[in-house]
């Protein structure tokens, strides 16, 4: 990593740091020099004065002048997002309005209305940060009305986003990890949906460098290891086509690229396969220089030259020419089996094509003007503005609905007629009647796909035609939730459900108003808050509706003190003994010695806390401890799969956590262990565990099928050197081919 002493810059004089401001500005107009008209540079000019003269006195963390963060987003939104002198401008002020005295009456005086309304809406995002989950979840669907009515808004925050994971390095760990995980959970997907997959895949990297920093080490080492073999083979798989597209007349690019450490890291885990078993570490990119009318024409004349001296693997061509995806991107993709056995995945694409995949919505604009056709991304949009529109939706289920229903890859499913619905990607046929409209999603019974019946909850596949039956007589209830994706049926789900609880819960408003009046206390706003905090419950609705459905019988309400009219809770007991919840497995009594996590934060005392079941942590795991209401604090793996969840939405409630030194407590993980099946085999393995390491084995099974045996082992370990130390050990003996760690519940 860099350390400031590696960075000579941040230790220049005022005149040194004047002209590196001063060199980056230039870099900055130079970018723009193409899109510059009369007047132009005087704006810019203006607002680079305002920010310089604004943030004067700041740093960042780092050292270096604060200025050169704005620059920075401002280059990165000219050079490798296509936008221009306005975006720049806007770029330049977006955090002056938050940060400096500058108002926004100033930024509209100076510049006008519509700039003003971008930095407003880039103020608004800013202000996601650190508050509690539903207020940070309230800011972003604000972020996104601001998204509908100018999309400048995301890309330059995109563009602020990335500038700040390229810096992350001078940020404290705790920051790191919150700030990388809620660039993985919102704004990588967003990038994608923007269409900046390169932007996206950078994202995604940096995050990771923070998050598992130990596997992106590990890919990164072994991508550099294999740099040399790959480029050779590269030109070994290109060689022939070059010379077939030379002969049949196309002007073209031909090049290999790697593969991005995160989406290997990905295909690890998803296909459960070795670095060395991923087989497209790179993908094969040709780029057409064709003139528009015959863009299609061109790409699969490319794809039959490729096929014919490689042979496809049918299953994996994918067709963005005919149906591009709602992002605009345009492509053809294929696998084709090259020299030596190997898959390699080969993408077709004109200029425009490529333009628009790197530079996505920007470069889509400036091809779109003349065309006739609706904007895939308007449609995108209009659905955004229907969610969002419908106000009653909380706030986390908005955030989390956002990204399933429009963050997500789309299917193209058809109706009775033919017209074609764009459906996020695991969308069910009840999903399919909700888009057509909300009285069909309501009472949808069934449907016919491709004229067989199916349940509401079965899952959807492009291209399947759907007709949806209904019934006057149906009704939505809670398990509908499961059975959807879309933002749009969760909210209308909701609404309906929400209606039949209120009817519910006036029963219980009527018990609960007794009860308070009985005791001698007021049926007041005070009172009924008072109450639902005390059972934690999220509102008086569900208090209503608790006590109607008999859950709660508020026989509590005894312990409750009446001051006048006011009822007051008792106050709960404090704790202060030290524990391991809910973790029989100590192979000691907790003595003095038991020195367990040292928390840095509010106080360095020992704290009551459990291990997260979702991950099951051990000491020398990378770990953060988050908050639980109720529970004290949980310990969760930062590459648990609810890491990234928990982090971007609640990240207030993340704290820095450290194991101390302790082999006297043991903890449950297990293995799973992948080898030949072999006379002995099992004897070996426990032979190894309990004998030689005597390590505690917990449970084992282990089945064989056609010569392979699959065993899964729950063990005690006292912590991570002591894992590593038998996964390495295990690996060692004969016939064994994997060893893996349960990432998730044992």
């Amino acid at each position: 990593m860099d350390t400031l002493a590696q960075l000579p810059k941040y230790n220049l004089n005022e005149e040194q740091e004047k002209k590196l401001i001063l060199r980056e500005y230039r870099a900055l107009l130079r970018a723009l020099k193409t899109k510059l008209k009369p007047g132009d540079k005087r704006l810019i000019r203006t607002a680079f004065e305002m920010s310089v003269d604004a943030h004067k006195t700041m740093r960042r963390k780092s050292g270096e002048p604060y200025i050169l963060h704005p620059i920075a987003v401002a280059r990165i939104c000219v050079e490798e997002i296509g936008l221009g002198v306005r975006s720049t401008i806007c770029a330049l002020l977006h955090d002056t309005v938050e940060d400096t005295d500058i108002s926004l009456e100033d930024v509209e005086r100076e510049f006008g209305n519509e700039i003003a309304r971008i930095v407003d809406g880039l103020t608004k995002i800013s202000n996601v940060i650190d508050v509690n989950a539903s207020q940070q979840a309230e800011n972003f669907k604000k972020i996104l009305l601001t998204l509908t009515d100018d999309p400048r808004v995301i890309l330059i925050k995109l563009a602020d986003r990335l500038h700040n994971m390229r810096t992350l390095d001078h940020m404290k760990s705790d920051k790191q990890l919150k700030i990388s995980s809620e660039t993985v959970y919102v704004y990588a997907p967003l990038a994608h949906r923007m269409g900046l997959y390169n932007i996206k895949t950078e994202m995604e990297d940096l995050a990771m460098k923070y998050l598992e920093p130990d596997s992106y080490k590990e890919i990164a080492r072994k991508l550099a290891e294999t740099k040399k073999e790959r480029t050779r083979y590269i030109n070994e798989f290109i060689k022939p086509l070059r010379d077939e597209l030379e002969k049949a007349d196309l002007k073209f690019e031909i090049y290999g690229r790697p593969k991005h450490i995160h989406s290997i890291q990905n295909k690890m885990k998803k296909k459960g396969v070795s670095f060395e078993e991923v087989y497209d570490l790179f993908a094969i990119r040709i780029i057409l220089d064709s003139a528009p009318e015959n863009e299609k024409s061109d790409c699969w004349k490319v794809y039959s030259i490729i096929t014919d001296e490689y042979t496809p693997a049918p299953e994996r061509l994918r067709d963005w020419l005919s149906n591009p995806k709602s992002n605009g991107y345009e492509a053809l993709h294929t696998t084709v089996m090259g020299p030596q056995g190997k898959w390699v995945e080969v993408q077709i694409r004109t200029k425009r094509m490529n333009e628009i995949a790197e530079k996505g919505l920007a470069a889509h604009w400036k091809y779109k003007e003349g065309s006739a056709d609706e904007n895939r991304f308007d449609k995108w949009f209009q659905q955004i503005r229907e969610v969002i529109g419908n106000q009653d939706t909380d706030s986390v289920d908005f955030l989390q609905d956002f990204k399933t229903s429009f963050l997500a890859e789309e299917i193209y499913v058809y109706t009775p007629k033919g017209d074609v619905k764009m459906l996020p990607v695991g969308s069910t046929a009840l999903d399919f009647a909700f888009a057509i409209h909300s009285a069909v999603g309501s009472k949808t019974i069934g449907a016919k796909l491709n004229h067989k019946l199916v349940p509401i909850s079965h899952k959807l596949r492009s291209g399947d035609q759907v007709e949806i039956i209904t019934s006057n007589k149906q009704k939505p209830t809670e398990d509908w939730l499961n059975f959807v994706v879309t933002s749009k049926a969760k909210g209308r789900i909701r609404d309906a459900l929400k209606e039949e609880k209120r009817k519910i819960a006036d029963e219980g408003k009527y018990t609960v108003q007794r009860k308070i009046e009985g005791m001698g206390g007021a049926f007041n706003q005070h009172n009924i808050d008072e109450l639902w905090s005390y059972y934690k419950l999220s509102s008086a609705l569900d208090l209503f509706y608790q006590v109607a459905i008999k859950n709660i019988d508020l026989k509590e309400l005894k312990d409750f003190k009446v001051f006048g009219d006011k009822i007051e809770a008792p106050k709960p007991v404090k704790v202060h003994e030290v524990k391991l919840d809910g973790h029989p497995h100590h192979h000691h009594p907790l003595g003095k010695k038991d020195t367990e996590l040292i928390i840095f934060g509010e106080s360095s005392d020992k704290i009551v806390y459990n291990l997260a079941n979702c991950c099951k942590p051990i000491p020398g795991d990378d770990v953060f401890g988050f908050v639980t209401t109720g529970k004290g604090l949980t310990i969760h793996r930062t590459n648990c799969p609810n890491a990234a969840k928990l982090m971007a939405n609640f990240g207030h409630r993340i704290v820095k956590t450290k194991w101390a030194k302790n082999k006297e407590i043991s903890f449950l993980t297990g293995l799973k262990i992948v080898g030949l099946d072999d006379v002995g085999v099992v004897n070996k393995i426990t032979n190894l565990i309990s004998g030689e390491l005597r390590i505690n084995i917990a449970a084992l099974t282990i089945e064989a099928k056609e010569g392979v045996f699959e065993g899964n082992i729950k063990l005690y370990v006292h912590d991570k050197e002591e894992l590593d130390e038998l996964v390495s050990r295990l690996l060692g003996l004969p016939g064994i081919e994997k060893v893996d760690r349960y990432d998730t519940e044992l």
